[in-house]
């Protein structure tokens, strides 16, 4: 299947993905970040796709030490063959998601500039969902305009049951450093604590380098 170059960042609830494929590969710095997702991207570009893969996208964190790769698909089958012949970054093991629950903000934003992706090591499918939907209620029941900025959040569920993923889409950096200081995000850090079986890994600002959609 054909690709084409994405100016910008994938349609992360279209209705026709069913997995997400996340890798994430510490970088030393910025130079062999951008070396890496270039060549995966190229890598990507070069081999035709068989039909099941959607997206392929590449991120470099704003601390220059972590390269991501998001990958949509219909076919969970389709993106491990796929990647079977790739090398590097191109081809590395992934943590297999699904798409659980989105929150959309602001659905005027403009397309959105910065990406922070939270992770969380979780005890099974029960924590999985109860932790989410700790951290969702803490959005929803933020005053309007609360958190400016924030476009969405997208809650992945890690089909091993292990892990859940927030892929949130925002402005500007800027304006998720605010937030880190706001009521908000106290409430969201109280949830996740609260929620028995869970143990939060972290989050990383990205900026999208490399797109492409089939």
């Amino acid at each position: 299947m054909p690709q084409r170059t994405a100016s910008a960042p994938p349609d992360i609830r279209r209705a026709d993905s069913t997995a997400a494929h996340v890798a994430q590969w510490y970088v030393p710095d910025r130079q062999a970040g951008v070396e890496a997702l270039k060549t995966a991207a190229e890598q990507w570009r070069a081999t035709p796709w068989p039909a099941g893969i959607l997206s392929f996208s590449a991120y470099l964190s704003t601390g220059f030490d972590t390269a991501l790769t998001y990958v949509q698909t219909a076919d969970a089958g389709a993106h491990r063959a796929f990647t079977a012949g790739l090398s590097g970054l191109a081809g590395a093991a992934t943590v297999q998601y699904a798409l659980h629950r989105a929150i959309v903000l602001d659905p005027g934003a403009p397309a959105p500039a910065s990406f922070v992706v939270a992770s969380f090591d979780v005890d099974g499918p029960d924590p999985q969902q109860r932790v989410v939907a700790s951290i969702a209620g803490a959005l929803e029941q933020a005053p309007a305009g609360a958190h400016p900025g924030m476009i969405s959040a997208n809650f992945h569920l890690s089909a091993d049951g292990s892990r859940v993923l927030n892929y949130a889409e925002w402005t500007t950096d800027e304006a998720h450093v605010a937030f880190l200081d706001g009521a908000t995000r106290a409430a969201t850090l109280r949830a996740t604590h609260d929620t028995p079986g869970v143990r939060p890994i972290g989050f990383k600002r990205f900026h999208l380098l490399h797109g492409l959609t089939a």
